[in-house]
């Protein structure tokens, strides 16, 4: 399958069961919004605790917006995981770009770890992004997971994961 698009959207669960956590389905609401009926969609997060239900398959659910084909990559426990599969979605499809739909505050750094996933391949990465305020927890952590970015962008370009679709 050709696409023109993927629309990757990175889950985000703070570990309680059951629901979409707030900035989770904030995320999904913006890739409704962002998405086109050619588009292909790629809903990513795992099943945290002891819920069975990953954040891909809640976003599956909730989801209401247009897209030619679904995917969910519900193995996905981190932002390089993340941008490990939104790349391999787009070279799967053979994207032109990947809109990477986050957060404001997670946006940054989602991006350049999915530029250097990306390398080497023609799809370009946009970003459409969420606005609500970090948790105080979520920006202590983004901080310091600035620190392994060097070292995740050098694993993100080197890792050509196999198509899971």
């Amino acid at each position: 399958m050709k696409a023109a698009r993927v629309v990757a959207v990175l889950g985000y669960s703070n570990g309680q069961e059951g629901e979409l956590h707030a900035i989770c389905a904030a995320r999904l609401r913006r890739a409704e919004r962002e998405a086109r009926a050619d588009d292909v969609v790629l809903l990513s997060g795992w099943a945290r605790g002891k819920r069975g239900t990953s954040e891909a398959e809640l976003m599956a659910r909730s989801w209401r917006g247009h897209a030619a084909r679904i995917l969910l990559d519900r193995g996905a426990r981190s932002t390089l995981g993340n941008v490990a599969g939104a790349a391999a979605a787009a070279r799967s499809v053979t994207a032109r770009e990947v809109v990477l739909v986050t957060s404001s505050w997670h946006g940054p750094r989602a991006a350049a770890l999915l530029r250097a996933a990306l390398r080497g391949s023609t799809s370009t990465v946009s970003l459409a992004l969420t606005d609500e305020p970090p948790p105080p927890r979520a920006r202590i952590r983004e901080a310091a997971c600035w620190l392994a970015v060097p070292l995740q962008r050098a694993l993100a370009g080197s890792a050509r994961p196999e198509s899971r679709w």
